[in-house]
């Protein structure tokens, strides 16, 4: 994983632990007169439980799979296109008359195409990588949510109100 990937990763990390609604804190009460000590020792228990239920560490950094391969980059783009338009241009202008003109016109064609190739690749590698990242924070918030679910229902199974 390279260094703009795990940056990505945890800048997406940071920002939906910032955004309201996400990183909230749970409201627990103790509504059968549980006192501070025994609250504690109930949250930590419903913790354990909660994290061994959901496979989520909320104290634990998420962990982040590889992001998509690199495709090689295409070499030349423009300058190979337009070297290798102007060789099929001279051909064909050798075949009608003026070599010339079919290299300029095959070495202009040839470049306009090795540039939509090389934008077209660029453009397909940044949607896998922002279909990565989107992934990536799904799967955080998918299993947050399952801890905060458990830890919620353990917390209210040993008689506290949970908000």
């Amino acid at each position: 994983m390279n260094v703009k990937s795990i940056s990505l990763v945890l800048t997406a990390f940071l920002f939906f632990m910032a955004t309201p609604g996400w990183s909230q804190e749970l409201i627990i009460y103790p509504a059968k007169g549980q006192s501070q000590d025994q609250m504690e020792k109930d949250k930590f228990a419903c913790y354990s439980w909660a994290k061994e239920q959901s496979g989520f560490d909320p104290m634990a950094m998420p962990p982040a799979t590889a992001p998509p391969p690199q495709q090689e980059a295409q070499k030349g783009g423009v300058g190979r296109g337009a070297l290798r338009g102007g060789t099929v241009g001279v051909v064909a202008g050798a075949i009608g008359g003026d070599a010339k003109k079919g290299a300029a016109i095959g070495a202009a064609s040839g470049g306009l195409i090795g540039g939509m190739r090389r934008r077209d690749q660029r453009r397909s590698q940044q949607t896998a990588q922002k279909q990565w990242e989107q992934e990536q924070a799904n799967a955080y918030m998918q299993g947050r949510n399952s801890y905060i679910r458990a830890y919620g229902a353990c917390l209210e199974g040993r008689g506290y109100t949970v908000k």
